[in-house]
């Protein structure tokens, strides 16, 4: 439903990504991984319209993303971003009822205003709809940011809508991030769509993905489900750094268990 094709993008002569290619499909959550400035944030840009690659192109639905009106498209994909720099005093229950404003031209209803409560309970910021935006903890503009990109989807009779997320759990503590990781999952389930998701969290992507996409050195080292990718030849490679995969002792997935540094 979202594919990239041989996508390659530079800046300042320093490649950024190489001849990438990956879908997004129907049904699955796929998590892109790799160590800091792998080109995690910087695919989901391109996969999402906010960035234009120098080569390749993107496709959602089958069609180029080019060709999509900004319209059409957030009434098909929401994304999450890495940062929001809103600062302006909205009540956090306003920012959440954003997301519905490309369904009914900026007038919201009664209905996306009860559906954004829903929502905002579901993510443990039910509590916080009468609290300004800015005065929220990095955590709880996280999830109300969640919140927002959820209501722009749910129930708008979108085919196969496409959440993209760009670090939705960076800031939260254990339970949220479960918590948040829990709604993509039922946000599939409900929906038919798809998520792709940056996570830096191994052990979280084993437990919540589908399929696992490893980025180092701007392309592509490995791209299958969680017991497939999380090998240790293959982290130790991505991020440089010594680890043990065992099986985690409560839930059928792998365990990824980082080893010590020493001089």
């Amino acid at each position: 439903m979202l594919e990239a094709r041989q996508i390659s993008l530079g800046f300042r002569q320093r490649p950024l990504l190489r001849q990438v290619s990956l879908e997004v499909r129907a049904g699955e959550l796929l998590v892109l991984a790799g160590m800091n400035g792998a080109g995690k944030s910087t695919l989901l840009k391109i996969l999402s319209g906010e960035l234009e690659p120098d080569q390749g192109e993107v496709r959602l639905a089958g069609k180029p993303l080019a060709r999509w009106s900004l319209r059409e498209l957030a009434r098909q994909r929401a994304v999450m971003p890495q940062e929001n720099r809103l600062v302006f005093p909205f009540p956090a229950l306003d920012v959440v009822v954003m997301g519905r404003y490309a369904l009914h031209g900026g007038y919201p209803s009664r209905a996306d205003r009860r559906l954004a409560r829903a929502i905002m309970h579901s993510l443990d910021v039910g509590h916080l709809a009468s609290r300004l935006y800015p005065m929220l903890s990095g955590g709880e503009r996280a999830r109300v940011q969640l919140a927002r990109a959820f209501c722009q989807l749910q129930g708008n009779e979108a085919a196969q809508p496409m959440l993209l997320l760009d670090e939705p759990t960076a800031s939260l503590d254990l339970g949220h991030q479960q918590t948040a990781l829990g709604a993509a999952r039922e946000f599939i389930r409900r929906e038919g769509g798809g998520v792709c998701a940056v996570l830096h969290d191994l052990n979280l992507a084993a437990q919540y993905a589908d399929r696992i996409v490893v980025l180092h050195e701007c392309g592509i080292i490995a791209d299958g489900s969680p017991e497939e990718v999380l090998k240790e030849s293959i982290i130790n490679r991505a991020f440089a750094t010594r680890v043990t995969v065992t099986r985690h002792p409560a839930l059928s997935c792998p365990l990824v268990a980082t080893q010590p540094w020493h001089n």
